[in-house]
C-alpha cells in the first residue's frame, strides 16, 4: 500500500490573543519566530530539530475547527523536562502536570504537561530510555 502522508509540515493552534501567544511561544518556550502578521493575528514559529513549524492564529468561530484552549496531545521533546519546566515556570509559563517518570512497556521517560495562555496543552517528554531486561 502506498503511503498517503509523506511528512508533517505544520501544527496549527487557535489562540485568542496573538501578542500573549507570541510572548509565550517566543519568550517562555524560546521558539524562534519565523513570521508574524499582526493585522490578521498570525504567527509562525520554528520547532528546533525539525522542519515542522508551529503556526497560530486568532480563532474566528466562523472558520470551524478547534476552539482556543482545546489542543492536547502534541508532544515536544527535551532531554531534561525537570529543568525545562523549572525554566518555563521561571519565565512565567504554566506547568499543568509536573515532570514525572512513566514506565510503559519497553521504555522509561520523564514527561510533564505545559499550557499556553489559552489553555492549549503540550506534553514535554524526555527521549525514551529502553527498559532494562
Amino acid at each position: 500500500m502506498t503511503a498517503i502522508i509523506e511528512g508533517l509540515e505544520a501544527v496549527t493552534v487557535h489562540i485568542r490573543d496573538i501578542e500573549r501567544a507570541r510572548k509565550f511561544y517566543g519568550e517562555v518556550l524560546g521558539l524562534p519566530e519565523l513570521q508574524f502578521d499582526g493585522k490578521v493575528g498570525r504567527a509562525v514559529f520554528a520547532i528546533p530539530g525539525t522542519a515542522t513549524t508551529l503556526r497560530m492564529h486568532v480563532y474566528d468561530p466562523a472558520e470551524g475547527g478547534r476552539e482556543p484552549g482545546t489542543v492536547s496531545g502534541i508532544v515536544f521533546s527535551h532531554r531534561d523536562p525537570v529543568a525545562a519546566c523549572a525554566e518555563i515556570s521561571r519565565r512565567g509559563g504554566k506547568v499543568t502536570d509536573p515532570p514525572h517518570e512513566i514506565h510503559p512497556p519497553g521504555f522509561t521517560a520523564t514527561l510533564s504537561v505545559i499550557a499556553d495562555p489559552d489553555g492549549n496543552e503540550f506534553v514535554l517528554r524526555s527521549p525514551p530510555v529502553p527498559a532494562k531486561s
